[in-house]
């Protein structure tokens, strides 16, 4: 050898993991080298680029960072980049500068890939984590669509318009034509034992002066605080631009005050929204209100499955896409009960219409049956009130089966009067799983602690979900329970990280990415929610309220949220597929139908989920062996 290519194997021998090669093999490496010069501030790789060889810094130092432009690492003399790149898709990951004058060896892709395979201790030095690699995909999967990206802040146009409660109606119409505007925040600052209050009081509109003024024929002097709307909705500036759009749908809202630090800074409206992304979904709910009678919905509702799919292609992620798809599920009960009171007539008493299971935690898909109950008021007299609540319940749920949502087979639905209770009766209840957590209970914990009010008295679903939610964090006995209910589902994984498949009529040997992936995360996540009293629904709403109770280890509640979006992804765009190819959609995938690239992600998913309920079990029974 040359006395250069000496000083390269010699230099090499001294920093991992070239030293743990044969002697030969360096040798080899140091004659194939190709050595390189960078000034300081030059980019060496830039993110996405082709990559073709593996990095050692010689001498200098350089900064490796995300592709946000956060700064992932630095490295100085003995420092190795590109591996990333190299072992996934030659492209590169992590862009790289040098931030001194820098020299570099440059070790060509195909030994730097030859001496992986037939040296271990090299290739181990290389092995790259598997969680990462999932956090990377899931994160390139978000930054694909704007929508899912976008803040709601990015899209407030409209000047902040504000007026004082005591100001009187006159003024504010003064002020509010000087703006041109239809409506205006009534706004105060206050400070309540050193703590901050938010400045919000309420919305005055344009309707309210022509109630309060011309219906109701109130003085001038009236002052706003008498007039406006006390009870409003807001969201917080780091929203998302479909969560607001979903919440104004939901809640049917007009107008949306965005805060910051408890004060307001915007107002968005349906109008704002539309200007900046018309999505299909959008328009798919408003259309379901528009429809006369349960035939018009039923035909109307054959055009979900191609929402479903523009959606996919749009590149939506799972918790767009599950929130978009509760909220046209709920769309279509709203509907389907407020034509059946025009058919029945009012209600005889108050009453909530309870959506349950994935609907209620935002996270329902196409393929979904129905999971339902009826709270009623207290003073519901069965002799004089269940009638009418009979035919309410097989009005909806007949028109829901005969719009896609398939009756439950577990008969979970309002037609059952088991399923229909009051609140006091419903409290019971869930005091009675609780405290007495028998395996009957315990199933019913998988769907019914999952609640949300679709229509009615939503408050009374409110009220239940701070009951439960307090009952089961004071109760280890049953935390533990549900806990090692928690366990009956495993993830389809051997002993050595293989996929274990189940026999399937129509896929051969396959995975049911519902029963051994989703469900089971959404039971892990919600055992932890409730252990923290979260009241949350939404498994990632759950997740963040678990994490800043910090009750799991560091990084484990982000690994379980990309664990979940991703099985979720997969079996989102399987449905997709299978509804472009004209097939009937279901949960099931062959793995072997999956690129090399999707199998290892997928492997790793299902070993995040069989982790967490390795932790489960062993912080559950740590629980209740203390208590």
């Amino acid at each position: 050898m040359q006395a250069e290519q000496v000083e390269i194997s010699n230099f090499l021998s001294q920093h991992r993991p070239f030293d743990e090669l044969p002697v030969e093999a360096r040798d080899i490496l140091a004659q194939s080298i190709e050595i390189s010069y960078f000034r300081a501030g030059t980019e060496i790789v830039r993110f996405r680029e082709s990559i073709e060889d593996l990095y050692v810094v010689r001498s200098g130092s350089v900064e490796v960072f995300r592709r946000n432009g956060e700064l992932h690492n630095r490295l100085a003399e003995g420092g190795i980049f590109g591996q990333m790149g190299l072992l996934m898709n030659g492209k590169v990951r992590f862009p790289v500068k040098a931030l001194d004058d820098t020299l570099v060896y440059c070790i060509p892709d195909e030994l730097f890939k030859r001496y992986c395979a037939e040296y271990d201790d090299f290739a181990d030095y290389f092995e790259v984590d598997e969680a990462e690699i999932l956090r990377d995909t899931i994160s390139r999967s978000v930054e694909l669509s704007d929508l899912t990206t976008a803040k709601v802040k990015t899209i407030l146009t409209r000047p902040l318009v504000m007026a004082p409660p005591d100001w009187t109606v006159q003024q504010a119409a003064k002020y509010m034509g000087e703006q041109d505007v239809s409506f205006l925040l009534v706004c105060t600052t206050s400070s309540l034992s050193g703590e901050a209050e938010s400045g919000l009081k309420g919305i005055l509109t344009d309707h309210h002066l022509r109630q309060s003024i011309v219906a109701d024929g109130l003085p001038l002097t009236t002052p706003v605080s008498d007039v406006m709307s006390s009870y409003f909705k807001v969201l917080d500036s780091k929203a998302y631009v479909f969560e607001a759009m979903f919440m104004m749908l939901r809640f049917k809202l007009q107008q949306l005050p965005v805060m910051h630090r408890l004060e307001p800074i915007g107002v968005l409206t349906l109008s704002d929204i539309l200007r900046y992304e018309s999505q299909s979904s959008l328009l798919f709910v408003k259309g379901i209100f528009a429809q006369q009678t349960v035939k018009d919905l039923k035909l109307y509702a054959k055009q979900l499955p191609s929402v479903y799919v523009r959606m996919v292609n749009e590149d939506a992620n799972s918790h767009m896409i599950g929130t978009a798809m509760a909220v046209i599920g709920r769309s279509f009960k709203q509907h389907l009960l407020s034509l059946a009171e025009e058919e029945l007539g009012p209600p005889p008493v108050p009453y909530c219409f309870l959506a349950l299971g994935s609907m209620a935690r935002d996270e329902q898909l196409l393929v979904t049956d129905q999971d339902n109950a009826l709270l009623l008021d207290n003073d519901y007299r069965p002799k004089e009130h269940e009638e009418y609540f009979v035919k309410l319940a097989k009005y909806v749920c007949d028109g829901l089966a005969a719009c896609g949502y398939v009756y439950c087979s577990g008969d979970i639905m309002a037609t059952n009067p088991q399923w229909r209770k009051t609140f006091t009766q419903w409290q019971e209840c869930f005091a009675d799983w609780i405290d007495n957590p028998e395996p009957q209970a315990l199933l019913n914990s998988s769907i019914f602690f999952d609640l949300d009010g679709v229509w009615g008295e939503t408050k009374l679903a409110d009220r239940l979900k701070t009951f439960v939610a307090q009952r089961a964090k004071n109760t280890p006995r049953f935390l533990t329970s549900l806990a090692r209910n928690a366990l009956g589902r495993t993830p389809p994984l051997g002993f050595f990280k293989n996929f274990v498949m189940e026999p399937d009529g129509r896929h051969g040997q396959s995975i049911n990415l519902k029963r051994r992936g989703t469900a089971p995360l959404s039971d892990v996540i919600r055992v932890h929610a409730l252990a923290v009293g979260s009241d949350a629904q939404n498994s990632f709403a759950r997740l963040d309220d678990i994490i800043n109770a910090g009750i799991l280890p560091d990084g484990k509640g982000r690994e379980l949220s990309d664990a979940l979006e991703y099985i979720s992804m997969v079996r989102i765009r399987h449905q997709a597929h299978d509804i472009e190819h004209d097939e009937t959609p279901d949960n099931t995938i062959n793995p072997e139908h999956l690129s090399t690239f999707e199998r290892r992600n997928l492997r790793e998913a299902f070993q995040i989920l069989d982790n967490a309920q390795r932790f489960l079990k062993y912080r559950y029974h740590s629980q209740s062996s203390l208590k």
